[in-house]
Order: C-alpha cells, then sequence, then structure tokens
C-alpha cells in the first residue's frame, strides 16, 4: 500500500515536471520599444510579435515602388480590412508619386492616417483594423484607417417591441450604433469618447453624451468607474454592466440596458450618458431610476391617454404579478373570514381531494409555469412558442384531473404568470419575477401581516439605493425639478424640465406654453 502511494506521487511529480513555467516578459519589454529606422528589422519584430506565418491572417507586403524612392512594407490583418481601400489609396497613390521628396502623410488619400511611433501604440491600432506602413530609414509607422468588421445589418428590436416608433435597433457594430445616434442628434456639442477598458483584448469602450448638457460631476464618476478595472478582457456591455454596478448583488436593476436607438437618444437629450461597445447590440443608458424600467418608448409615441392607460396596465399588471398568488396562500391560511361565504365554499370544493396545503400547491405551479417559460426561450424559435402554450394547457389540465392542484391555484397562477410579461425591462421582470417567491413565502408563513411587512421592507431597500449617486426613487422622492414622469406622462409640451436629479447644466427644455 505505502509502495503505491509513493509510485502515484512521483508520477504526479513527473507530470508536473512535464510543463515548465512560461514568461512574456520579452513581449512586453519588446512593446515598450521605438520602432527602429531599419526596415528589415521593424518587419522581423512585427513578425515575432504577430507569429508570422503561423498567424495565417496577418499580411505583410513589402513593396519597392517607381514612383517613391524607398522600399516601403505594409502589415495588416486581411480579415478585418478592407483591401480595397489600401490597394487605391496607398499603394496605387505610391505608385503614381512624381515628386520624390513628398512625404507619405500628403501622397496617401486615406480617410485617416496617424503617425505612431511606439510599437505598443502602433500593434493597437492595427488591431482595430489600421494598416501600418513602414518606411526605410523612416523611426515611425503611418497607420491608415481601413477597418472592415464583419456584422449583421441592422434589424428590428427582439426584445424591445415598436408598435409606432422607429423599428431601428442596434447591432454589434459600435460605429454603426454611434451613426444611428448622430442621426437623430445632430449637434456639434454631442460628444463620443472613446476609452480602452481591458488590458489584453483591449476592449473599446465609447461614451456618449452632450457637453453643454451633461454634469461634469456625474461624467467624471462614470469615468474612474470603467477606467478603474484590472482586467484581461470586457467582450461585451453586460458584463460590463456587472462590473460597473455600485451593488452588483441587488435583486434590482440600477442601469438600464436598451437596444433601441430612439430610446438611448431620448435619454441622451435629457442629459443622461450612454455607453456602447463593440459586440454589443444595445447600449446601457446611466444612471437609471425605477421609472427607466417601468417607462417604455411607445409611451411617448402614443396619444397622451393611449399612453397613460397603457401604463396603468402596465403598474396593474405588476402588483397582480406581485401579489396574487400571495393574497390565495395568505386567505386560504389565514384569513378566511375575508372571503365571501359562497366564493369559501367554492374554493373548499375545489380544495377537497388536493393532498397539498394551498401554499405547496401555489409553489408547485409557480414553478412549473417557470420552467416552462424557461424552455420556451432556450428551445428554437419555431417550436419555441408552441411548447410553451402546449406545455402549461397540458400540465395545468393533467394536474388539475389527477388532484394534484386545484382549479383556482391554476387560474391564479396563470395570471399572475401572464400579468408579468407587461414588464418589458429583461431586468426588472426577472427582480418581479424572484419578488413574487419571497411576498408567497411570506404570505404562508405570516398571511397578509407577512406581505405587508416585506413590502414595506422593499420600499426601505428602494429608497436605499442609488444609481451613480442618483436616488432610485427620484423625482417621486427625493422631489426634484423635473417633467414629473412617473407611473403617469404629462402632455408633452407641458415638459418644460430635464430630470433635476441629475443636475445639468440646462435644466430647461423650453418646450413651449404650459398654460
Amino acid at each position: 500500500m505505502f509502495k503505491k502511494r509513493i509510485n502515484k506521487l512521483m508520477d504526479k511529480l513527473k507530470m508536473d515536471e512535464q510543463y515548465s513555467e512560461q514568461s512574456s516578459l520579452k513581449d512586453i519589454n519588446l512593446k515598450e520599444q521605438i520602432i527602429d529606422s531599419s526596415l528589415e528589422k521593424n518587419i522581423e519584430t512585427f513578425q515575432f510579435l504577430y507569429s508570422i506565418p503561423t498567424n495565417t491572417d496577418v499580411k505583410i507586403r513589402q513593396i519597392k515602388m517607381s514612383g517613391f524612392p524607398k522600399k516601403v512594407a505594409i502589415l495588416y490583418i486581411s480579415s478585418i480590412i478592407d483591401t480595397k481601400i489600401i490597394e487605391d489609396n496607398v499603394i496605387k497613390a505610391l505608385q503614381q508619386n512624381n515628386d520624390p521628396s513628398a512625404r507619405i502623410e500628403n501622397i496617401i488619400s486615406a480617410e485617416s492616417v496617424n503617425i505612431l511611433q511606439k510599437i505598443e501604440d502602433i500593434l493597437k491600432e492595427i488591431n482595430k483594423g489600421s494598416a501600418a506602413l513602414f518606411v526605410e530609414g523612416e523611426a515611425e509607422a503611418y497607420l491608415i484607417g481601413a477597418a472592415n468588421f464583419q456584422g449583421r445589418s441592422i434589424e428590428k428590436p427582439e426584445n424591445e417591441v415598436s408598435l409606432k416608433g422607429p423599428k431601428e435597433a442596434f447591432n454589434e457594430k459600435a460605429m454603426t450604433n454611434i451613426s444611428l445616434i448622430r442621426k437623430k442628434i445632430k449637434n456639434e456639442n454631442l460628444v463620443v469618447e472613446s476609452t480602452t477598458i481591458s488590458k489584453r483584448s483591449k476592449n473599446e469602450l465609447y461614451i456618449v453624451y452632450i457637453k453643454d448638457l451633461v454634469n461634469n460631476e456625474l461624467l467624471q464618476n462614470v469615468k474612474d468607474k470603467v477606467n478603474s478595472f484590472d482586467i484581461d478582457a470586457i467582450q461585451n456591455l453586460s458584463i460590463l454592466e456587472e462590473l460597473i454596478d455600485e451593488r452588483p448583488r441587488s435583486l434590482f436593476p440600477t442601469i438600464l440596458y436598451t437596444e433601441r436607438p430612439d430610446r438611448a437618444t431620448h435619454y441622451i437629450e435629457d442629459s443622461f450618458i450612454v455607453l456602447l461597445m463593440e459586440n454589443s447590440p444595445g447600449a446601457l443608458i446611466l444612471p437609471a431610476t425605477f421609472w427607466s424600467f417601468y417607462h417604455s418608448s411607445d409611451d411617448r409615441y402614443l396619444r397622451f391617454l393611449y399612453g397613460n392607460f397603457t401604463r396603468f396596465i402596465r403598474i396593474l399588471a405588476l402588483f397582480i404579478t406581485l401579489f396574487t398568488s400571495a393574497i390565495y396562500v395568505a386567505i386560504t391560511n389565514f384569513h378566511a373570514e375575508m372571503v365571501p361565504a359562497d366564493l369559501l365554499l367554492a374554493i373548499s370544493a375545489n380544495r377537497e381531494k388536493v393532498p397539498f396545503p394551498s401554499f405547496i400547491e401555489v409553489l408547485m405551479m409557480e414553478t412549473a409555469f417557470e420552467l416552462i417559460r424557461e424552455a420556451g426561450l432556450r428551445v428554437p424559435n419555431p417550436i419555441g412558442p408552441t411548447i410553451g402554450i402546449v406545455g402549461a394547457l397540458i400540465l395545468g389540465q393533467a394536474a388539475v384531473q389527477a388532484n394534484i392542484v386545484s382549479p383556482i391555484v391554476v387560474i391564479v397562477v396563470a395570471l399572475g404568470g401572464l400579468s408579468s410579461f407587461a414588464v418589458g425591462d429583461i431586468s426588472m421582470n426577472f427582480a418581479i419575477r424572484l419578488s413574487r417567491f419571497f411576498i408567497i413565502f411570506s404570505a404562508g408563513v405570516f398571511g397578509i401581516y407577512g406581505m405587508t411587512a416585506i413590502f414595506t421592507l422593499a420600499l426601505f431597500y428602494f429608497v436605499s439605493l442609488k444609481s451613480f449617486g442618483v436616488p432610485y426613487l427620484a423625482p417621486m422622492t427625493p422631489k426634484y425639478i423635473s417633467s414629473q414622469d412617473t407611473i403617469f406622462r404629462k402632455i408633452i409640451k407641458n415638459e418644460r424640465f430635464r430630470p433635476g436629479y441629475l443636475k445639468p447644466k440646462d435644466i430647461e427644455k423650453k418646450a413651449g406654453d404650459t398654460k
């Protein structure tokens, strides 16, 4: 036995010795240097850094031009660049040049040309889709913008359905998303700042705001937050959202995510800040209040009465999904005297053969409803809705016939579940669904008193929440000068003020006469 243990230990040590520790210190030191005036040395340096020829989509072309006296080399990544731009604006321009003393930046006709010397900066631009032009005898590189990243075209929003508003949605290209915003805000004060937020993947984040509206302290707070990460990669906004959230363990979201350019534009014009990234078909809007998640873009596109009617339906659905199942559990277990005698007899008759208490009944059906909803989301689109509808019908009918649950429980749970779909924002929808289980548990243990207690605690919790220093329930509490767009909205011409809780530089929209 002892000999076997010794042999196992020796085998483990041999396995560990197969892989020696390695370091990338040589690469790091090399990137911090300045490029050489020797073209051959520069080519060797970048061949080493890009692992050429092993790295097959990175190309180096050495060219001797008849119209240019010096030998040049062009380095680019073929999979993310438009080679036609390089051929037409760089190579042909150099070949057709008749002035041997002309400088490179005066010869080529590319849209953007940057001159860099540090290897790390050059690598960053090449990885973003630029072509690097090296010239014999010059200790600098010319970076020509020719990016052509592949992606899908502009499509309709999938999660934020538009009834009357624009049908455009963000896609995974940040430049396309910025273009969609600039199409709506034709203003020289619209600023798009770019910053790198990861060390290894060099992910770019774009901060969009209107400089003569946004509060400078809020803007600096956001910049400090996004620049404080010491992390290798942040590939999309969903990951960034959790990183910059002041209370990432909070049940309720404090940063608004949208995939609609018109919605992002509306918030920018109200002095909010919008974040965009490559690979993310959406935008983050911050700071966000509870009312941001409750509102919908279509509220403003519909007439005043129609928009407020949909808001009334939405707030009613919110309370139905939160409290319907919990009220049923509380009444049947603790407060039977609150129900009319005829209804109480009907409930008792339906539950006569059911072996479980109402609390267990509701819990089982709520869990089954969540399982059906999750299964419908994960299966392919053509059969997803079918599975949801058929699964709910079959399970509900079979459960009633088997006397596992009573028919009224199926009605109560279905009503609460369907009402939850009225909450459009994904993050807030999850928060409401999880909150429903907390309220059901409190009703099962303490009845109506438990429901009241947990609702009161939730209000205290809401008051304690902040999003980048902004109270979660503003402008309802605390009160601020604003358009008072909370549960219901005003007529648009009466919305004179931007949100006062953001402390904008210009609080008045000057929307016209308020009489």
